[in-house]
C-alpha cells in the first residue's frame, strides 16, 4: 500500500488499516488504562483490530509475491523480498525494543522476557499475559509469516499443478488451525484451573492458531493474480460485497461478545473473522465500491503511521494514564482520553518521521521492488564507484 504513488492509493485499504489501529487503541486503553467499560462494545471487541491487520498483511504481501512472480521482465526475488521487509519492519521495532531494555522507567514494573525471544520473534510462544511489550506477539506472527510464505509459494510454483497445491495448502492451514485449537482447548483450557491464562498462552498468542486471517488475505491475492476472470466478477459489485462483509462482521462480533472465550468461538470464531475481513478487503479493492471511492479524512495519514502507533501507543497510554491518575484526573474522562489519544498519535508519528520514513526512502532507492530485474539505484551507485 505504501509502495504505490498517491494517485494509485486505494482509499478503502487506508480506511481499513486506520480502523484496525483505532480498534486496537480502544481495546488497549480499556484493558491497560481504565480497566473499565470505557468505549462500550468497541472497546470490548477492539482486539479484532489485530486480526484485521493480519488479513490486510496476507492480501498485500501475497499480492506482492504473486504479482512479482508473474511480472514480465523479472521474476520474484526472495533476497530482495526479505530485504524490503527488513527495512520496513525492523528499524521501528528495534528502536522501541531498545526503549524497553535500556530505559527501565519506560517499561515500568512489568516483567520483561529475555532479549533473544524478541530478536528471534519467538516471544509469542507460550507467552503469558501482562508482560512488558506483550503486544509484540502479533509482530512475531507477522514476521514468521513473512519468512515462510514466499519460500512456500516459490516451492509450490515449481511443482506440477501449483494452483491445486496452493489452494490445498490454504485449506490445510485453515483445517489444521481448527484441529490444533480443538486439541489445545481440550488439553490446556477445558476444566483447567488456569483456563484464562492458558487460553492466551496456548491459543490466542499462538502462531499455529492465529493464521486464519493471514491465509484469508493470501487467498484473495491468489484469486487476483491467478483467477482473473473470477476476480473480475467478484469485484464487479463492491457495494454488495461491502454489505455482506458488514453483515458477516456484525454476526461474528455478536458471537464473540456473547460467548467468549468458549470452545465454539475458539474453533469457528477466527475463521469467521477471516471471512468477514476478507469480504471487507474485497469491497475495498472493488471497482465503484463505496468503501474504495470514499476518502475518509485523516485515514490515509493514520494508515501510514499505523505501524509506529501500534508499537508505541500502549506504553505511552500506560505511563501518561498513571501520571494523570496521580494528578487526580480520571483516565476515562473526555479530557484524559483526548490527551492520551493525542500523545499516542504524536509518539507514533515521531517514530515514523525519525526512523521509519528514512528507511523507507532507502528501500525505495536501493530495493524498489521484489523483482529480479536490475535495481536501477544500485547499478547507478556501482557505476559511480568504478
Amino acid at each position: 500500500m505504501h509502495d504505490a504513488p498517491a494517485s494509485e492509493r486505494l482509499h478503502g485499504l487506508d480506511t481499513l488499516r486506520a480502523l484496525a489501529i483505532v480498534l486496537v487503541f480502544l481495546y488497549h486503553y480499556r484493558v491497560f488504562v481504565t480497566q473499565s467499560d470505557t468505549f462500550g462494545v468497541l472497546g470490548e471487541i477492539g482486539w479484532v483490530g489485530v486480526d484485521l491487520f493480519f488479513a490486510l498483511s496476507g492480501y498485500l504481501i501475497g499480492n506482492q509475491i504473486f504479482a512479482a512472480a508473474r511480472r514480465g521482465g523479472g521474476g520474484f526475488s526472495l533476497p530482495r523480498f526479505y530485504a524490503r521487509r527488513a527495512l520496513r519492519t525492523l528499524p521501528n521495532y528495534y528502536v522501541v525494543l531498545a526503549l524497553y531494555f535500556l530505559w527501565p522507567w519506560f517499561r515500568g514494573t512489568s516483567e520483561l522476557l529475555p532479549l533473544w525471544k524478541f530478536l528471534t520473534f519467538t516471544q509469542n510462544y507460550l507467552l503469558g499475559p501482562g508482560t512488558a511489550f506483550s503486544h509484540a506477539w502479533s509482530l512475531c506472527i507477522e514476521e514468521q509469516f513473512y519468512l515462510v510464505l514466499p519460500a512456500v509459494a516459490l516451492a509450490i510454483a515449481r511443482i506440477r499443478r501449483p494452483l491445486v497445491w496452493g489452494w490445498g495448502a490454504i485449506a490445510a492451514t485453515l483445517v489444521g488451525g481448527l484441529l490444533i485449537r480443538a486439541y489445545l482447548w481440550n488439553t490446556h483450557v477445558d476444566s483447567n484451573p488456569d483456563a484464562g491464562v492458558n487460553y492466551y498462552r496456548y491459543i490466542y498468542y499462538s502462531s499455529f492458531c492465529r493464521a486464519d486471517e493471514l491465509v484469508a488475505g493470501v487467498a484473495l491475492a491468489l484469486l487476483k493474480n491467478h483467477h482473473v476472470a473470477l476476480w473480475q466478477r467478484l469485484t464487479a459489485r463492491g457495494d454488495r460485497t461491502l454489505l455482506l462483509g458488514l453483515g458477516a462482521t456484525g454476526v461474528t462480533f455478536a458471537m464473540w461478545l456473547a460467548d467468549s472465550p468458549s470452545l465454539g468461538t475458539t474453533l469457528f470464531g477466527y475463521p469467521m473473522l477471516a471471512v468477514s475481513f476478507a469480504l471487507l478487503i474485497l469491497a475495498a479493492v472493488s471497482e465503484r465500491s463505496l468503501l474504495r471511492r470514499t476518502r475518509v479524512p485523516g485515514a490515509a495519514s493514520l494508515a501510514l503511521g499505523a505501524y509506529a502507533i501500534y508499537l508505541t501507543h500502549k506504553q505511552v497510554c500506560i505511563l501518561a494514564g498513571g501520571a494523570l491518575r496521580q494528578a487526580g484526573v480520571a483516565p476515562d474522562s473526555f479530557g484524559a482520553i483526548a490527551l492520551l489519544t493525542a500523545l499516542s498519535v504524536a509518539a507514533g508519528w515521531l517514530l515514523y518521521r525519525a526512523v521509519e520514513a528514512p528507511f523507507m526512502a532507502l528501500r525505495a532507492r536501493y530495493v524498489p521492488s521484489n523483482s529480479t530485474a536490475p535495481l536501477v539505484g544500485v547499478e547507478q551507485w556501482r557505476a559511480t564507484r568504478t
